[in-house]
């Protein structure tokens, strides 16, 4: 579980919106949403622990903060580093094997289960700088699978690809959220949102919003237009 207590994020004590109270509950898949600038990405980035909290806090429960499998957005990626497809998705070893020791048989195995998952075992030795934007995020997502963490932070992971990608992948989501993974994604496509996230959290300057998608979404159906208030409710 992750609490949020009076929780106010951004960037150098420079707070983006109003005070955020409520908890995302273990095993539960939240689309985070809102107008550009409402703090999607900084509020992902501060329960990924990369930014502090400009005020209030944010806990973990007793067992303190879990391994996270947290994907940025692509342009925030190094696409020219001289890495192989399989590199990329052998990093999601490391918390496990360590930094420098040699990925066992098992983790290999891993490997290439998630790599034929994503459906990129036959580009697995191909560098990362010749991938299309589906095929790179499919690789990230590879990574993800061989993690294992029971925290999965995502930035607009749909975003700049085809639908059948943005299909497979989010198959992968729901199966990650099957297997008991707390999911937190932070989306544009309000279809998207009411057909596959049971909770939502829409971020706004005013009022934010958070409770059951149906709830969320019959309330403000079409995320251009100004959001009514609407009491916060717990995840």
């Amino acid at each position: 579980m992750i609490m949020l207590r009076d929780l106010v994020t951004g960037y150098q004590g420079q707070g983006i919106g109003v005070p955020l109270d409520g908890r995302f509950d273990s095993g539960s898949m939240t689309a985070i949403v809102g107008a550009n600038g409402s703090g999607k990405s900084t509020l992902l980035k501060t329960l990924a622990g990369l930014l502090p909290p400009v005020q209030g806090s944010l806990s973990f429960g007793p067992a303190g903060r879990p391994r996270i499998g947290y994907l940025p957005q692509q342009v925030e990626m190094d696409r020219q580093f001289p890495l192989t497809v399989f590199d990329v998705v052998a990093m999601g070893c490391w918390p496990a094997s360590g930094l420098l020791r040699r990925i066992n048989r098992a983790g290999q195995a891993a490997i290439w289960q998630a790599l034929t998952r994503v459906g990129l075992e036959t580009l697995a030795q191909c560098a990362i700088s010749t991938l299309s934007g589906g095929q790179f995020q499919r690789m990230l997502f590879a990574r993800l699978l061989v993690q294992e963490a029971p925290l999965i932070l995502l930035d607009e992971p749909f975003s700049g690809i085809d639908k059948p990608t943005c299909g497979l992948l989010m198959t992968v989501i729901e199966q990650l959220h099957r297997q008991g993974r707390t999911i937190i994604v932070v989306l544009h496509d309000n279809q998207l949102v009411a057909q596959h996230f049971p909770q939502t959290l829409w971020l706004s300057s005013s009022q934010p919003a958070w409770g059951p998608s149906s709830r969320v979404l019959a309330t403000w159906p079409d995320f251009a237009a100004p959001m009514p208030p609407l009491c916060l409710l717990s995840v």
